[in-house]
């Protein structure tokens, strides 16, 4: 008698799901939530079967939902259903999942905001110029030559980083993780750091929110900015080796995000980009720097994919594509169409 389990073929596939959300141990209202949600979604598939929906449909059922719902409700929605299809096509009574490219461009909607401030590559040339603190200006390129969120930056440590350069590797302990073993020039963001969890021998206080590591180019100016930081970086009490530490207060600390903000702010008001009170269509923050480089890099490259990787935001099939191709893909489309930040 055969021990394989056959695939399921329930003639309810969303009473199939909930009844395995029980099992689960969720709770009855979560599983009121789902219920309601899913339930909805059949209604408007009007009898289809879920398990032949297509993106398109999934696609036209989030869109009904705008204009009914608040958008944090339409993203939770669609959040659910994506739940849905990802759980009844690993069991294997789904063929696919027909909201991973729904989410995908859902996220990639949110992050377009068109009515953020429009700078442009000239405009910021100039207003890193004006940067002249070392680490400062270092925390300002990285983020714009990376697209890395502000706790992901606080969070890197020295080996996180790759660079080809005699005197630093030298001075330094750079580039130990296995990821970075074949990638010079790189700088490696990891998935696992979460706040009040340790992470190479650090409690952290900032979370990284990717859903996988990504491993990002360094080119040659964010190399030479990095250089300049090392040269006078001091010496930190941390196992862990922050590669970016106080060097006012909490000297030698590893920098928390809010320190990065107020750095930011600083420069960003001194160029009339931040106003006490201003929102996010107006304000220069570190997470603008993140909306600028997905937008110009975007742009340029014609490459979702590419960006979405260095970005984080894809989901497992398509980062491990980048990831097994990374020196040919990834790197040479991003120093092809990176933007210059000097002279």
């Amino acid at each position: 008698m055969s021990s394989t389990r056959a695939a399921p073929d329930p003639d309810d596939p969303v009473g199939y799901f909930l009844e395995d959300l029980t099992y689960h141990g969720k709770t009855d209202r979560t599983r009121e939530a789902y219920e309601r949600v899913l339930r909805r979604f059949e209604a408007f598939l009007d009898g289809a079967d879920p398990g032949s929906a297509s993106h398109r449909d999934c696609m036209s059922f989030v869109h009904s939902l705008r204009g009914d719902v608040a958008d944090s409700t339409v993203a939770t929605y669609a959040a659910y259903l994506h739940r849905f299809y990802g759980y009844m096509t690993e069991v294997g009574a789904f063929d696919g999942n027909p909201m991973t490219l729904v989410m995908e461009e859902m996220d990639e909607t949110v992050d377009k905001d068109p009515a953020r401030r429009d700078v442009s590559i000239p405009a910021m040339r100039s207003f890193v110029a004006g940067i002249r603190h070392p680490l400062h200006r270092a925390l300002v390129v990285t983020l714009l030559k990376t697209g890395m969120r502000v706790g992901e930056l606080c969070n890197l440590d020295l080996r996180d980083v790759s660079v080809v350069d005699a005197e630093l590797e030298a001075a330094y302990s750079l580039g130990d993780r296995p990821a970075l073993s074949e990638r010079p020039d790189s700088v490696f963001v990891t998935a696992e750091a979460a706040v009040g969890e340790e992470l190479n021998g650090e409690v952290r206080t900032a979370a990284n929110k990717r859903k996988r590591g990504t491993v990002i180019p360094v080119d040659d100016e964010l190399r030479r900015t990095l250089k300049r930081w090392l040269a006078v970086r001091p010496d930190s009490p941390s196992p862990a080796e922050p590669l970016f530490v106080g060097t006012a207060e909490g000297w030698g600390e590893r920098l928390e995000p809010q320190a990065v903000r107020h750095a930011v702010e600083r420069y960003a008001r001194e160029e009339g980009w931040y106003r006490t009170g201003g929102g996010a269509d107006e304000n220069v923050t570190p997470h603008y720097f993140r909306h600028f480089f997905t937008t110009h890099l975007r742009d340029r490259t014609g490459d979702r994919g590419v960006v979405k990787y260095l970005r984080g935001d894809v989901a497992d099939d398509v980062i491990d594509t980048y990831t097994h191709n990374w020196g040919d893909q990834v790197r040479e489309t991003y120093e092809a169409n990176v933007y210059r930040l000097f002279p």
